[in-house]
């Protein structure tokens, strides 16, 4: 019976040893097959058993059943320098309560969720979770800067409304990461771009960024040579925002009317985000049908949509630096009297933003890490075409990305 359960955890080079059962549980004694163990100062081969020490380990259900491996970490003691130590499992890392692959498991979820949804479909707790994604994330190689010319600068949340944030690094030439920073702190991610050294850091030209101003001086304080350029996708994204507050707003002044036009109003803005935040050309026919109707019902929300549509197909359409900002100040004109904030945001950050125009760069490849990050845990070397990242304070995070444009 034991054979067949040790066929049936497909652990390599793990036996089972004895098993216990309940209706939701099954617990299994497990060791490592290999009688030696080597020791990690001295490097000799030691068959000299000293200890059997013995903990519990979650691993992935079968079926309906929870898995608690009960693990026999032996500790030896090395022959020729005479001190103990515990032997090394590959299947789970030194004072883990889970094992790797059950950890890669949870962290997959967490890529199409969020943490606190992980934790509790899983009888996790949230800090389970994230502590299984910095185990994970700490199977890593050192990243290549050599060819750095053309940085992205973003922000990733992990755990919605709880403001878990990581700092994302890019090269957009290669679409790989080059650095987590595990706070959104200037000396957080000076230290992990100050470990590429000068010459890196000076031959970086351009530095795509949102329109975070501590990110804007950390560049020309460390990156001379570069420009700040601001991607197009940060700009819609207050765009968007500010729309979505107006149909917000229009649907509060409908419902402290009573009349029929409040009906009229109600019904067609509620539930209408999706349709006026999507590009028009992309909408089905339905959609577009009722778009007319939020457009009768609220002539401001329809005027802002409008200018919404104006704003993405500028970035578009215009050729050349010239021509884009032309036609940028043209919208801002336009624009200022219905998005207040996102045009003060726009006039603030007007160079920045103009240069896309020139650059078209884009931190697409960044927004599209959100969904792959939360921590992708396909670490073999390169499968999604990234390799691995340095974090602050001694820890580490991993991301795989491959053709993750947003």
């Amino acid at each position: 019976m034991n054979r067949l359960i040790t066929k049936l955890i497909n652990l390599p080079g793990v036996i089972v040893e004895d098993s216990l059962e309940t209706e939701s549980t099954l617990i299994l004694s497990v060791r490592l097959e290999k009688k030696t163990a080597r020791c990690p100062r001295c490097g000799h081969q030691s068959h000299r058993l000293h200890q059997n020490k013995r903990h519990l380990v979650k691993d992935l259900p079968m079926g309906n059943r929870e898995v608690i491996l009960r693990v026999n970490r032996r500790r030896f003691k090395c022959e020729k320098c005479q001190k103990p130590f515990s032997e090394s499992l590959n299947f789970v890392e030194p004072k883990k309560n889970c094992t790797n692959r059950y950890a890669k498991t949870i962290i997959e979820q967490v890529i199409h969720s969020d943490v606190d949804n992980v934790a509790k479909n899983n009888k996790l707790s949230s800090e389970e979770v994230w502590s299984m994604v910095m185990t994970v994330s700490e199977k890593i190689l050192p990243i290549n800067t050599d060819s750095l010319r053309r940085l992205g600068i973003d922000e990733i949340s992990l755990v919605k409304g709880q403001g878990k944030f990581i700092v994302v690094l890019v090269d957009l030439e290669t679409q790989k990461l080059v650095g987590l920073v595990s706070e959104r702190t200037q000396l957080a991610i000076k230290k992990v771009m100050l470990k590429w050294g000068e010459k890196v850091l000076s031959q970086i030209k351009e530095v795509s960024m949102d329109m975070t101003g501590n990110y804007k001086s950390l560049v020309n304080q460390l990156c001379p040579n570069a420009d700040v350029t601001i991607d197009r996708f940060h700009v819609s994204k207050i765009v968007h925002k500010e729309l979505n507050q107006a149909r917000i707003a229009q649907k509060k002044t409908a419902e402290s009317l009573n009349t029929r036009e409040k009906v009229k109003l109600f019904n067609n803005l509620k539930g209408s985000k999706y349709i006026l935040l999507k590009a028009e050309r992309n909408l089905s026919q339905k959609q577009k049908e009722k778009l007319l109707k939020i457009k009768e019902a609220s002539p401001q929300v329809g005027i802002m949509h409008s200018l919404k549509e104006e704003f993405h197909y500028l970035f578009e359409k215009s050729e050349n630096l010239g021509e884009g900002t032309l036609k940028l100040i043209d919208w801002i004109k336009r624009a200022e009297p219905y998005y207040h904030k996102s045009v003060a945001t726009i006039k603030r950050w007007l160079g920045e933003i103009v240069g896309y125009f020139e650059q078209r760069t884009t931190n697409g490849i960044v927004e599209g890490i959100n969904n792959k990050l939360k921590l992708g845990y396909q670490s073999k070397a390169g499968q999604f075409g990234a390799e691995s990242v340095e974090v602050v304070n001694g820890k580490k995070l991993l991301c795989s990305v491959r053709d993750a444009h947003s």
